[in-house]
């Protein structure tokens, strides 16, 4: 049972998120933070983040270009993490029978937004025009408010009636067990659909040898450091047995989970810094990358 506290407090933060993608770009729009922020409401973490860095990988693909409008996979992990935790429902099942869905039918209201913002667009021209200056921010704050309703009211509403609909579609689900297996199965290839999509508008085959290189040292550095932490694991064996004076001291040992990322990181940041090095050198030297056409190159796109 979602408690009233709980849906106002999701409510507010569906309302908030938009504005924060489309003004502060704090990332606090992107489907791992509403994951992040809706487990830590309802109390799942581990969850939440499961949900939103699944809906993250999906959507990596998938951006915005002048008013076009995309799935809203923020939206869509919110109320799947919320209904996932609420009801005990698996977070790959919630991912196909509640964000995915959800996340294609708030695109309609990604569209009202847009097209209700229009009218607070217009009243700032004419105040543009008469030099109204406290006008023009009058209406760009009021402007937010179709934005901020255009993801509040559907999840207030999903939260607060779709409760039951919600648990009568699991418990249909879970009567046939291989539709249930094949929609958990479907949650769990939505990363690796993600990907594809991603690699599918990258120029990949110019930098291939970057993606060899990137997946052969993550291999490396999960397989070393699987080892690391065998080790730290045998040698937190021994401080067990230590006096407690000595075993606080190198405590630190026992814990290299988080080392596999931190060495992916350390390469992945040398080498965007290296590329953006030499991007702007090539820049000094060509400043036009366009076509005589006008076509966008890949590096511009």
């Amino acid at each position: 049972m979602i408690q009233w506290w709980q849906i106002l407090l999701l409510t507010l933060y569906s309302a908030y998120q938009i504005c924060d993608e489309l003004t502060i770009v704090s990332s606090a729009g992107s489907p791992v933070f509403a994951g992040f922020i809706t487990g830590l409401i309802m109390g799942d973490l581990t969850t939440g983040l499961f949900i939103g860095g699944s809906l993250q990988l999906f959507v990596l693909g998938v951006g915005t270009f002048g008013g076009a409008s995309r799935i809203d996979a923020t939206s869509g992990a919110v109320l799947a993490t919320a209904f996932s935790v609420a009801q005990g429902i698996k977070p790959e099942l919630a991912i196909t029978t509640i964000a995915v869905p959800v996340a294609a039918l708030l695109t309609y209201f990604d569209i009202l937004g847009r097209m209700t913002t229009t009218f607070f667009a217009h009243r700032i021209d004419a105040a543009i025009e008469r030099f109204d200056y406290k006008g023009i921010e009058r209406n760009y704050l009021l402007g937010a408010i179709p934005w901020a309703l255009s993801r509040a009211l559907p999840v207030f509403f999903a939260l607060r009636f779709g409760g039951e609909f919600v648990q009568g579609v699991v418990n249909v689900v879970k009567e046939y067990q291989w539709i249930a297996d094949g929609l958990t199965l479907a949650g769990r290839m939505l990363p690796g659909l993600g990907f594809a999509i991603l690699l599918r508008y990258l120029p990949v085959r110019r930098n291939l040898h970057y993606l060899a290189m990137g997946f052969g040292l993550t291999a490396m550095l999960t397989v070393l450091y699987a080892n690391v932490s065998s080790l730290g694991g045998a040698v937190s064996g021994i401080i067990a047995t230590l006096p407690k004076e000595v075993a606080a001291n190198i405590a630190f040992l026992n814990d290299f989970k988080g080392l596999p990322m931190i060495g992916i990181t350390i390469v992945g940041i040398f080498l965007a810094v290296a590329h953006f090095k030499n991007s702007q050198k090539v820049a000094v030297a060509a400043p036009s990358t366009s076509s005589e056409s006008g076509e966008i190159e890949d590096d511009e796109f």
